[in-house]
């Protein structure tokens, strides 16, 4: 196997990192070369489960998707979920080990190395490349010490690095330049290349742009990315409001909780045709709804209090007076039941406190982690549906009344979730609940809409990776960037 390497970084967050990570093992993946995904260190609430039980970034988990691989806690191995404004629990290969502090962890790094770079060595005795990802960007001046998560990585690997920067925020010459005088040295030359992404418009308008970048620095720039409308690839964190159906009959509302996880959860629903799905910001009232979903928590008794605190809990009341469905996944199911115990202080400080009370059931968080990925039928009121997803959760509720949902087939199937006596509140801990077209479709028959279709979600990534590898072909120079790579022609 040839050993062929390169890293992406960008000149700020959403530069288009992951998406061109994921575009390029498509690439690369199309050609029958077996191309791996990597990523240092990851900040995310959005995860994803290996089969083997570990815990990833969701941008890994598309970037997998990409190159037709499993999941391995080795494409991230280090991942940080933030349940404060100053900490965060540390994810190592797929397993949380404790809570630190951003001082904490930064004193904390320069062990982290060694492990990364083992993992990322692992990845590469059966493929032909891997493709990296940094985070961020490599211009934090006060967080090079330590670095593992862009040019201190490269440095340590020996990994070329192209850039990446959006033009579509405005800037993109001075963020390119100002990233790379920012670099060191032995930085500058690792640099292989510049990537302009998100442009619309006429890309002989930036000719002189281009030519003048390359002069000062030295460094070509290997393509200009168009702007793509309406592309869908599971986001890292930040909530996509985009409706892409104007012709919704049914209204959903997810409260935007402050530390919303996995909201990726609602994307089928968002894509959903007849489905107006929004997602409300704090300080703003509940808009009149059909359904409210209460989304999964980093920090569930914090996020029930910031609830409580903008009054949603009387706004979710008045929903169910009025006939309202809600459903409530993973955090949010516990936040429907009767109490939420962390005597431990997993999530923030130990203690205990009520839940909104819906749902008959109680919840202790648990010291070992719940991950798995679930593959089975999902068993509502009596029907069953094909289903996939996954579970990641701190608490073991304890149900008293009706379970909702069976999850899981034949001897290994099992009960999840609770569904109050009026079939007005259900809650689960299934991730990806809404993914399958048939499962989604009797979720939304049971809130009380009758749609005629629902997005596959498997599909719809497919289709998107596939076209955003057809933009990257058209529009980069993969010969020059893919140089070295042994196999490989444009």
């Amino acid at each position: 196997m040839s050993n062929f390497k390169l890293m992406v970084q960008g000149t700020t967050s959403d530069a288009g990192k992951s998406v061109m990570v994921a575009g390029l093992c498509r690439v690369l993946a199309r050609k029958g070369i077996k191309v791996a995904p990597f990523k240092p260190q990851n900040m995310a609430l959005n995860s994803a489960v290996t089969p083997d039980g570990g815990e990833i970034g969701r941008a890994q988990a598309v970037q997998a998707q990409a190159c037709n691989l499993p999941l391995s806690v080795h494409m991230n191995p280090v991942l940080l979920k933030p349940n404060t404004d100053t900490g965060a629990q540390i994810i190592i290969r797929g397993k949380a080990i404790e809570d630190m502090d951003a001082v904490s962890y930064h004193s904390f790094k320069p062990q982290l190395l060694e492990m990364v770079l083992e993992s990322f060595e692992i990845l590469g005795k059966d493929t032909q490349a891997r493709l990296v990802e940094g985070a961020g960007s490599p211009a934090e001046v006060n967080l090079r010490q330590h670095d593992i998560a862009n040019m201190g990585f490269a440095l340590a690997a020996n990994t070329p690095v192209v850039i990446v920067a959006d033009i579509d925020r405005g800037g993109v010459f001075a963020h390119l330049y100002g990233t790379y005088d920012l670099l060191s040295a032995d930085e500058k030359k690792l640099i292989k290349g510049f990537i302009i992404n998100r442009f619309r418009g006429d890309v002989s308008l930036l000719e002189s742009g281009l030519t003048w970048l390359t002069e000062k620095t030295g460094v070509p720039v290997l393509g200009v990315v168009p702007y793509l409308h309406g592309l869908y690839l599971e986001a890292e964190d930040a909530i996509n409001q985009q409706q892409l159906d104007d012709d919704c009959q049914f209204k959903i509302v997810v409260p935007g909780l402050p530390r919303i996880s996995n909201h990726t959860d609602f994307d089928a629903l968002r894509l959903h045709p007849g489905v107006d799905l929004c997602f409300v910001k704090p300080g703003d009232p509940l808009p009149a709804a059909d359904l409210i979903i209460l989304p999964g928590s980093k920090n569930v008794r914090g996020d029930l209090k910031a609830l409580r605190d903008r009054g949603w809990d009387k706004q979710i009341a008045r929903h169910l007076r009025f006939g309202g469905k809600i459903i409530g996944i993973c955090g949010g199911y516990q936040m429907l039941g009767l109490c939420i115990d962390d005597p431990h202080g997993i999530e923030s400080e130990a203690g205990q406190c009520d839940g909104l009370g819906y749902l008959n059931i109680s919840t202790t968080l648990e010291k070992c982690k719940t991950l798995k990925q679930i593959n089975g039928e999902l068993s509502l009121n009596g029907n069953v549906y094909p289903v996939k997803g996954y579970e990641i959760h701190a608490g073991v509720s304890k149900v008293y009344e009706r379970q909702s949902i069976t999850l899981g087939k034949d001897s290994n199937a099992y009960a999840d979730g609770a569904l109050c006596p009026n079939d007005q509140v259900l809650g689960t801990y299934l991730h990806g609940v809404f993914d399958e077209p048939l499962a989604c479709n009797a979720l939304l028959n049971w809130a009380g809409y009758k749609p005629n279709k629902a997005q596959d979600m498997t599909s719809l990534r497919e289709d998107n990776l596939n076209r955003l590898a057809d933009s990257l072909e058209q529009s980069l120079d993969l010969n020059l960037l893919f140089d070295g790579l042994e196999g490989f022609k444009a």
